[in-house]
């Protein structure tokens, strides 16, 4: 690798946590934002939210607790691997994750930030569907989510 090209690998910042590479200091949070803009646009495009959030949360896990990470991975397995709708999961959900009556964040606090047991290795990130443009926004979700499910099987996250 010739010194220029080393230069500009280094200079990239990557994120912390899924380890996607900063294009032009562009930040995994905000291809998150673009994500929802394009939702916002256009509202054909909310059909996919739920797994939007999820891929984007699953690889920023400390966003959850671990409690919240758990039931967010097995959240995803059902909206991918099973067809379960997010009606679906609200209705056959809804006393569980009721925030009056569980006893467990979903979101992380001080002292309580989800990690992963193992490394885990993003073979696909948010930086890959907002690369892919709004007009394959819907599909780009879709193979990120599933994406997500066979890295953390290969990593032993799941």
């Amino acid at each position: 690798m010739n010194d220029i090209l080393k230069e500009c690998v280094q200079s990239q910042p990557t994120c912390p946590e899924c380890g996607a590479t900063w294009k032009e200091g562009i930040s995994c949070e905000s291809n998150f934002h673009q994500m929802l803009f394009w939702e916002n646009e256009d509202p054909h495009l909310g059909v996919i939210h739920h797994l939007m959030v999820l891929a984007y949360h699953l690889q920023h896990p400390s966003r959850y607790s671990p409690e919240g990470l758990e039931y967010g991975i097995h959240l995803l397995v059902d909206f991918v691997e099973r067809g379960v709708s997010p009606q679906q999961v609200q209705q056959k959900n809804r006393s569980a994750v009721d925030s009056h009556h569980r006893k467990w964040t979903i979101r992380a606090r001080p002292g309580s930030r989800a990690s992963y047991p193992h490394p885990a290795s993003w073979s696909m990130t948010a930086q890959d569907v907002v690369d892919a443009g709004a007009s394959h926004y819907a599909e780009g979700v879709q193979a990120w989510a599933r994406s997500i499910i066979t890295d953390l099987r290969s990593t032993g996250n799941l």
